[in-house]
């Protein structure tokens, strides 16, 4: 199942455009290339819906926002929604502030999502209208372990079915779920924490393979945090004594470039639920 998806990510080669956190926008776009997919990244208004007229996807990263970047999220995915085109939302920081959580949850309200990606405390955010996200990182009260994740597949299920879009809660165990179904995936190595930006970059990732799979968008989402995860895995065993976060980084999206949809199929550790 897997190894298809991927296989039409490389053959297709979607062009996403990319509204996307400043800090890591670089990364995201190499790990858009790295994976088969094209990048475009516009976000002045006199362009980004113009931008997103030519493009394929839309992914949406609240991680560096702004009040003019705001009305630009909105238009742009409202012009993918009447092109009837994917659209991926990262609401990094939802629970952090005020503007990060009323932007997330207008963005929710005012567009038809294809899908959500982010922690479990974003999630929460969203499905309660306030949370207690550190910074961009999940709550450690919040996080999916073995013990609870019974609970965080029914609440992943429950927001899908609220939103009609397919949600992927990442972590250490991440579950990528809609209303009936959810993949329980355990790829991935904890160092990819380190890194600033891995969530950024899978956000994108994910963008890339539904728009490339857009009649598939569970299984196309699950097959994007399968392939993150594993990369992960597959760079970390890359490394020497003299290897720090930076190379781990630049390993991981050579590890992206280099994976075969077979390796894919092979590595990707899931159970459906």
């Amino acid at each position: 199942m897997f190894e298809q998806i991927f296989e039409n990510v490389r053959g297709k080669s979607p062009l996403v455009h990319c509204i996307t956190n400043y800090v890591t926008v670089n990364d995201c776009a190499n790990m858009l290339l790295a994976c088969g997919g094209s990048p475009i990244m516009a976000d002045d208004p006199e362009d980004a819906v113009e931008i997103t007229g030519i493009c394929k996807g839309l992914a949406i990263n609240i991680g560096t926002l702004n009040q003019r970047t705001i009305p630009v999220m909105l238009a742009a995915g409202k012009r993918a929604n009447e092109l009837r085109h994917p659209v991926v939302l990262d609401p990094v920081g939802a629970g952090a502030s005020a503007l990060r959580t009323d932007t997330a949850l207008r963005l929710l309200e005012e567009l038809k999502l294809t899908v959500i990606r982010g922690n479990i405390s974003e999630m929460k955010t969203l499905a309660y209208g306030s949370g207690t996200t550190k910074g961009v990182d999940a709550d450690v009260a919040d996080r999916v372990t073995e013990d609870n994740l019974d609970g965080a597949v029914s609440f992943a299920r429950e927001l899908a079915r609220r939103t009609g879009a397919v949600i992927a809660v990442t972590g250490a165990i991440d579950i990528v779920a809609d209303k009936e179904r959810a993949f329980c995936i355990r790829n991935g190595h904890p160092e990819m924490s380190s890194i600033t930006g891995t969530g950024c970059q899978l956000s994108i990732l994910t963008a890339a393979f539904v728009t490339a799979n857009p009649e598939h968008p569970l299984e196309a989402a699950a097959a994007a945090v399968c392939a993150m995860g594993l990369c992960g895995e597959i760079a970390h065993r890359r490394m020497t004594e003299l290897d720090g976060n930076a190379s781990y980084r630049n390993y991981i999206i050579d590890a992206m470039y280099r994976l075969t949809p077979a390796r894919l199929e092979k590595g990707a550790n899931y159970e459906v639920r």
